[in-house]
C-alpha cells in the first residue's frame, strides 16, 4: 500500500481522493494539503485524513512515500522538484507545466532523484481510448494518416477557480482544461508533433471561446483538434489509416471501419479512470517499474500543448 499526500483540495483534488480512498488497496491518503486546512474540516471527515497548512513536515514525513498535485499549474514544477528531493514520487495533474522548458526541469529532477514521475491524462485511460490505441498497434487500420479530435465542456462554466480566472494560468483557453486531454491523445496515437496552426474566438464576452488547431506530425500524418466549447458535453477522437478508421466517441464506445466490411460499433463497460490512474502509479512504485506513460511521453505532450496554445492564441502557426 503507498501512503500518498494530496496537495490541493478543490474539485479536482477532492475527485482524486474520492476515487481511491476507502476502496483501493493499492493507495491510501494520509493528508491533504492546503493554505487553510480550517475550510476543509468536512472533508477530512469523509476521507478520514490530516488536512495541514505545512508541506515541508509532509515532506519530511518517512510515512509518505507519494505526493499527488492537484494544484494551479504554475505551481507544479517547483513542487515536483521540492518532493523530487525529498525522495518522494510524484503524480501531478495536467497540464505538468505550461513550457517545455519548465517540463524538462521536472523530470530531470524525478530522475536525479530516481523517483516515479506520473501525469494525470485520465482519459488516456477511458475503455475506448485503450482500445484506440489498442487498434493503432495492431496494424489492423494499415498507415496511420489522419486523427481528428473534438472536445466541448460547458460544465467548465459551473466551476470557477479564482486561479483559473488569470490569463497566465490558462494559455489557448479551454486547452489547458479539457484540450490538452486532445492533444495528448493525438502525441499518444500518432507521436511528436512537427508544427500546429491555430485559430481561437472568444464568445460571450470571453466567457467562452472556441478553437481550431491544425497538427503536423513528425511521422507525416495530419491532424485537426477542435473545439466548439459552449455546446453540451462531447468527446470524439477519431484515427484513420490506409486500410480503414477507428472512432472514440465518450467513454465506452468505438466504431470501427475497415474497407469492404460493414462499420462494427464496441461498447465496453464503464472504468473509475481516476482510480485506474492512481492505482497504476502505485504498481509502479511499489514494483519499481515504468509508469504507463513515459517521461518522454510526458515532453512530447507538454511542447504540443506549448505551441497549440502559442498557435491558438496568435491565430498562426507555430513550428516546434
Amino acid at each position: 500500500m503507498v501512503d500518498a499526500a494530496m496537495f490541493g483540495l478543490g474539485r479536482w483534488g477532492k475527485n482524486l481522493v474520492r476515487s481511491v480512498q476507502g476502496k483501493s488497496t493499492k493507495i491510501q491518503f494520509k493528508y491533504g494539503v492546503v493554505q487553510h486546512p480550517e475550510k476543509y474540516d468536512d472533508f477530512a471527515k469523509e476521507a478520514n485524513f490530516d488536512v495541514t497548512a505545512d508541506a515541508q513536515a509532509v515532506l519530511a514525513d518517512p510515512q509518505i512515500s507519494a505526493i499527488i498535485l492537484a494544484t494551479p499549474h504554475v505551481l507544479h514544477v517547483e513542487q515536483i522538484i521540492a518532493a523530487a528531493k525529498a525522495g518522494k514520487a510524484v503524480f501531478c495533474e495536467k497540464p505538468l507545466a505550461l513550457t517545455v522548458a519548465e517540463a524538462h526541469k521536472a523530470v530531470q529532477a524525478c530522475d536525479v532523484a530516481n523517483v516515479q514521475l506520473g501525469v494525470g491524462h485520465d482519459k488516456r485511460f477511458w475503455p475506448s481510448m485503450q482500445e484506440l490505441k489498442r487498434l493503432a498497434n495492431s496494424g489492423v487500420l494499415g498507415d496511420l494518416t489522419h486523427v481528428e479530435g473534438n472536445f466541448t465542456n460547458e460544465n467548465l462554466t459551473n466551476f470557477k477557480a479564482s486561479w483559473r480566472d488569470h490569463s497566465e494560468n490558462v494559455p489557448g483557453g479551454s486547452l489547458t482544461a479539457t484540450g490538452i486531454h486532445i492533444i495528448d491523445a493525438c502525441v499518444n496515437l500518432l507521436g511528436p508533433i512537427k508544427s500546429v496552426q491555430g485559430i481561437y474566438r472568444q464568445l460571450n464576452g470571453g466567457a467562452q471561446d472556441t478553437m481550431v488547431a491544425l497538427f503536423d506530425f513528425q511521422s507525416g500524418a495530419t491532424g485537426i483538434l477542435s473545439s466548439p466549447r459552449p455546446s453540451p458535453v462531447f468527446w470524439r477522437v477519431h484515427l484513420f489509416g490506409s486500410k480503414g478508421s477507428a472512432e472514440a466517441r465518450g467513454q465506452n464506445t468505438v466504431l470501427l471501419s475497415l474497407s469492404g466490411k460493414p462499420e462494427e460499433v464496441f461498447q465496453f463497460e464503464t472504468i473509475s479512470a481516476l482510480q485506474f490512474q492512481l492505482e497504476a502509479f502505485a504498481d509502479a512504485i511499489m514494483c519499481k517499474q515504468p509508469y504507463l506513460i513515459s517521461p518522454q511521453e510526458i515532453l512530447n505532450t507538454v511542447a504540443a500543448f506549448e505551441a497549440t496554445a502559442k498557435a491558438v492564441d496568435t491565430s498562426s502557426l507555430v513550428h516546434l
